[in-house]
This record gives C-alpha cells, structure tokens and sequence, in this order.
C-alpha cells in the first residue's frame, strides 16, 4: 500500500496556526521560512521515502544526501536487550543515522524515544515512541512506551533532548542529560550501550543559539536552521563509537540524575583522541 505522502509547507502551516495574523505575515518573510528549512530540498527526499518502512525510509535519505555512517565496536556487542544512549551532536541527522544505523543491525526490532512533534515525520513513525515534554503524557502513548519498553526491541534515545550547544568554555557538548533513562533502565532490566557520535553543526548554529539565549529569548529558534544543517553534511561520513554495555543493576537506581550524568561523562570520554 502507498505510504502517505508527506509534505512540507511552510505557507500553509502559518496559514492554519495563525488564522487571524495571516494576512499581516510579509510574503517574503514566508519565502524566506521556505528557504531557511530548504523546504523544496526536504519535500523531494520525503517523498522518495513515503514508501518504505522507517529504516528503509532512514536509509534512503542518507543515501539521497550521500551520507556514510560506520560505527566502530557495533560488532562486537554481545546479544541483549539495550537501551542505546547517545550525545546528540546535529540534530534530526543523528537520529536518521542511528535508524538507519541499528535498525539494519537488528532487523529493524528498534524504537526510538523522540519529543511527540516528530510524529509528523509519518515515513519515521514507525519506529518513533512520542513523548510529550511540554504536557501530561497520553495514556495510550505511556502504554505505548511501557509495551515497547517490555518487548525484545533495542531502544534508542538522545537523553540530552535538545541537540548540542556552545559551552561555557567554547566547547560542543550536550545539555545535561535526564534522567529518564536511566530509570527506563533499571524499571525494565536493560543494559545500558553507550554512543559516541563524533560531528558537530556550523560555528554560525552554535553562535547564533549563543545569543539567542543570551538576548533572553526562550524559544529555540535556532531549531529552524538545523534543515540546513543537516543538507550541509552531504557527502559526509558519520563516525560513531559504540562502547561496552553497562549493567542495569550496576545503576544507582536512588540518584537517576546523578547516573545520567555519570553516563554522560562516558560517552564523552569515548571522543577520539585527536591526530
């Protein structure tokens, strides 16, 4: 059966959203949107993918942007049910990769935690478990977590939400991570596989969300760029680092925050020591 076409439109959209501002919304400020998140670019790979299974539909995009992913130590991994934890460098090209990625390692049995907006994505959804971060989880998607949660399916999450930003210090890094999983962890006896993802955005994404913070403006309006962001890698190579899994039962399931942070530290020392 035909997958359902998704399609992005930026006019109608705002034209939705906004009914009683519409018609004050300046036409080359809605052009400028378009070409921002490189709608025209983003429309022609989301068709191709309407047909395929979410880690086909993965696939394909990094293929249509000429993406390589390798990952060394995936290999090696002994058999078990995991909860895979990553630093989130670039933003929805991270999560392409690691589908794409795990899916084909696992036979496509993953799921992947994301923020609920991403179930627009409808050629990714099945793969996606919605998580509401601005409102009362759903019963139906907690039930929805909790079957996957207690299936054989890996799990996958980014446990910084947003992707990574300028520190203190100039470096990229994470957010703090949450401590959800590392309660997912421990409530459903899954070993922990930490991963290094070894990429990062442009030095303009970094400053502008540096200002944008500063200038006290609490919407990431940065987001908007990250289509661009992602498009910029094409005709890259994607490195990842998978590491050793680290027992459930070896959380401190009394400080999960504490742990999250923990694992963070982890992932960050598995960065390839520069040449």
């Amino acid at each position: 059966m035909k997958g359902e076409l998704v399609k992005i439109d930026v006019d109608k959209v705002l034209r939705t959203r906004l009914p009683k501002h519409y018609r004050y919304i300046p036409r080359f400020l809605v052009r400028w949107l378009e070409r921002t998140i490189c709608q025209d670019s983003l429309n022609t790979i989301l068709e191709k993918m309407a047909d395929k299974n979410s880690v086909d539909a993965a696939t394909l995009a990094l293929d249509e942007m000429g993406i390589t992913v390798n990952a060394s130590g995936l290999d090696e991994l002994p058999l078990g049910r995991y909860m895979f934890v990553s630093n989130h460098p670039l933003g929805g090209l991270d999560g392409l990769a690691l589908i794409s990625l795990l899916g084909n390692r696992y036979e496509r049995n993953i799921k992947f935690l994301v923020n609920d907006l991403l179930m627009a994505v409808t050629p990714l959804r099945g793969v996606f478990l919605p998580v509401n971060k601005y409102g009362r989880q759903s019963r139906e998607a907690a039930s929805e977590i909790d079957v996957a949660l207690s299936s054989d399916n890996q799990i996958i999450t980014f446990p910084a939400g947003l992707c990574s930003r300028m520190q203190p210090d100039g470096s990229i890094a994470d957010l703090p991570w949450q401590k959800a999983a590392v309660v997912h962890a421990v409530n459903y006896q899954r070993d922990i596989v930490p991963i290094y993802f070894d990429a990062r955005n442009s030095s303009f994404f970094y400053r502008f969300a540096k200002w944008r913070k500063r200038l006290g403006i609490k919407f990431n309006i940065e987001l908007i760029f990250l289509p661009k962001e992602m498009l910029k890698q094409s005709g890259s190579t994607l490195h990842f680092v998978v590491g050793k899994p680290i027992a459930w039962s070896s959380l401190d399931a009394h400080a999960p925050k504490r742990e999250a942070a923990r694992l963070r530290d982890i992932v960050y020392s598995m960065a390839p020591t520069p040449s």
